[in-house]
């Protein structure tokens, strides 16, 4: 078989086109999709090699597969990464990453600003295990060294946050958390690798929902784990073990979605640039969170680790949840559903959705109100959107 090779000097959008590809004896252009349980081995001897770990192989589809693997080289490549565990969703390579590498009476440091079913995660899910969780001021240093115990094995943050987009300053809280030999997750989930590469700033692992920006049209769910092989290899035994395993026909779809990454990151984001500006002059909003934007508080510290603002604009209006559901209801065009990363634009009421199960308090020192509404934006006309919107924002 055929392995593309990997050039340093390949940018961005040439290795999301070609990283990973392996050609089978036939030749195929495209990528192969690989439906497969299991794999044939040519004696005894070789499966028991295959097996053990002694030779390089497929063995069973739950840990291995030559289509997810094309999938786990490419996002490997893309965020300069030396290798990647390819999971069946976000939330579950979440889940394998502090089951590889917590135990019981291990302590977590994490933002107050992630997403909710993180939120829930660590909380309800973790904690029973033993693994415990301080969360912190997403944009406040001093507040990760703080909560620091003898006990501390992982800084976990996503930058930006979801929904209110600020932005962790990667570097900082790489060099405390080294300081006391602390790991440290970012979820890359908003700016994926053609925005930001954490990995560059000192983070020890990324993660993904490939689900979202990877993927780009809504179609399946996926994640992965990026990292050093020393690191990535603990998130393999687990999912060896657990299974929570990436289908090859999620892979597949994946790399397709993978190919056009940056075309489609770039408009988006140029679009929801346009956007943000737009409603921050609205006479219907309050305030307008987006990276792009002078007025973001951690704008400085945006440009120096993201490439834009990404596609992600979310806004307060003045009503509180009555008049934030009267927006969105008034939507003919914007999608109101709580998945982000498609080419079609998508609204959702935070408070309501994806942090609808986590406590009012959690909620609001969060800064999650609610007025609040995320905008994640696709590839329509701007003009298209804002005329959407202002359907709903007249209406108040």
């Amino acid at each position: 078989m055929a392995r593309f090779t990997v050039d340093p000097a390949y940018r961005a959008e040439t290795l999301a086109v070609r990283a990973g590809q392996e050609r089978s004896q036939f030749g195929e252009h495209g990528e192969a999709l690989y439906l497969t349980s299991s794999f044939v081995f040519e004696s005894a001897a070789q499966a028991a090699r295959r097996f053990s770990g002694e030779e390089e192989g497929n063995v069973y589809a739950r840990f291995s597969n030559p289509t997810v693997t094309m999938f786990e080289e490419r996002l490997a490549a893309l965020e300069g990464a030396e290798d990647c565990v390819a999971t069946a969703s976000g939330m579950s390579a979440i889940m394998a990453l502090c089951l590889a590498h917590l135990k019981q009476g291990d302590h977590i440091v994490a933002s107050n600003s992630l997403f909710g079913a993180t939120v829930q995660l660590f909380n309800n899910i973790l904690s029973r295990t033993g693994i415990s969780t301080t969360f912190v001021s997403h944009t406040d240093p001093e507040q990760w060294a703080a909560a620091i115990r003898p006990e501390t094995k992982l800084f976990f943050l996503e930058t930006p946050s979801n929904p209110l987009t600020e932005i962790a300053d990667i570097r900082a809280l790489t060099a405390i958390a080294h300081a006391h030999g602390i790991l440290v997750a970012v979820d890359n989930c908003f700016c994926t690798p053609i925005l930001q590469r954490p990995l560059e700033m000192g983070a020890d692992l990324v993660v993904h929902s490939a689900t979202k920006y990877l993927d780009g049209q809504g179609r399946v769910l996926g994640g992965a784990v990026c990292g050093p092989k020393k690191l990535t290899e603990e998130v393999f035994k687990y999912l060896r073990t657990a299974g929570p395993t990436l289908s090859a026909f999620n892979a597949w779809v994946l790399l397709k979605g993978m190919e056009t990454l940056r075309i489609r990151m770039e408009a988006q984001a140029a679009s929801a640039a346009r956007l943000a500006s737009w409603l921050e002059v609205h006479p219907g909003v309050a305030r307008v969170f987006y990276p792009g934007l002078p007025s973001h508080p951690q704008y400085e510290l945006a440009k120096t680790q993201q490439s834009s603002g990404g596609a992600i604009v979310s806004f307060e209006v003045k009503g509180g949840r009555e008049a934030a559901w009267q927006v969105v209801d008034h939507c003919r065009l914007l999608s109101i559903t709580a998945n982000l990363g498609d080419t079609k634009t998508t609204i959702t009421h935070p408070a309501s959705t994806t942090h609808g199960r986590i406590t009012p308090e959690a909620r609001a020192a969060a800064g999650i109100h609610e007025g609040l509404l995320r905008v994640a934006v696709g590839l329509e006309a701007v003009e298209d959107l804002q005329a959407d919107l202002d359907r709903g924002l007249q209406a108040i």
